[in-house]
C-alpha cells in the first residue's frame, strides 16, 4: 500500500509502519504496555504491510512538525460495516481541538472507503474530554456496554450524514 497521509487543517495523519508501532510499544512503561490490546498487537505483528485499519496514524502538527499523538481504527470494518475509532493527544497538546480534528478525519476516511456504514467509539463512563470530542463530531451516545478489554464504557455511534 502506498503511503497514506490524511491532511486536516492543523494536522497530518501519517500511517504508521509495523516497525514504528513496535518501537513505540517497547518505549512504554510496563504499566502502559499492559494497556495495549493483545489482539491488536498480534494483528500488527502478523501484518505484511501498513494498513490504515490496523496500524493507525501519527498525528503531526503542521506548524511545528511535532508528533502530538496517535489515532486509529481498532480493527478493520466488521461484516456489518462497523468500525471503531480511538485517539489520544499528548498532554501538552490537549485542549487545542486536535482530538476533534483527528476523529473527524478518521470518520471521513472510513465513510469514503465504501466499507463502513457505522463508526463507533467508546469512552470511559465518567464525563470527560473524549465525550465532548465525540459530541462535537456528531456521535450519539447509545448507552453503556462492557468491552472485553476496557470494561464498562459508554458506546457512541455515527452514521453517514448524521454529523
Amino acid at each position: 500500500m502506498s503511503e497514506v497521509v490524511i491532511q486536516t487543517e492543523s494536522l497530518r495523519l501519517i500511517l504508521q509502519s509495523t516497525e514504528e508501532i513496535l518501537t513505540y510499544i517497547e518505549s512504554l512503561s510496563p504499566a502502559d504496555r499492559a494497556e495495549v490490546s493483545p489482539d491488536w498487537l498480534a494483528r500488527v505483528r502478523a501484518s505484511t504491510a501498513a494498513d490504515p485499519w490496523t496500524h493507525g496514524f501519527s498525528m503531526v502538527e503542521h506548524t511545528s512538525g511535532a508528533v502530538i499523538g496517535t489515532c486509529a481504527y481498532k480493527g478493520p470494518p466488521d461484516q456489518g460495516g462497523v468500525v471503531e475509532i480511538a485517539y489520544g493527544v499528548d498532554p501538552e497538546y490537549q485542549g487545542r481541538g486536535y482530538a476533534t480534528e483527528a476523529a473527524r478525519a478518521l470518520v471521513n476516511f472510513a465513510f469514503r472507503s465504501g466499507q463502513v456504514r457505522l463508526v463507533r467509539a467508546h469512552t470511559r463512563a465518567e464525563n470527560n474530554a473524549s465525550m465532548r470530542v465525540l459530541a462535537k463530531c456528531g456521535f450519539e451516545r447509545i448507552g453503556e456496554v462492557v468491552d472485553p478489554e476496557d470494561g464498562l464504557v459508554c458506546r457512541w455511534e455515527l452514521q453517514p450524514g448524521a454529523a
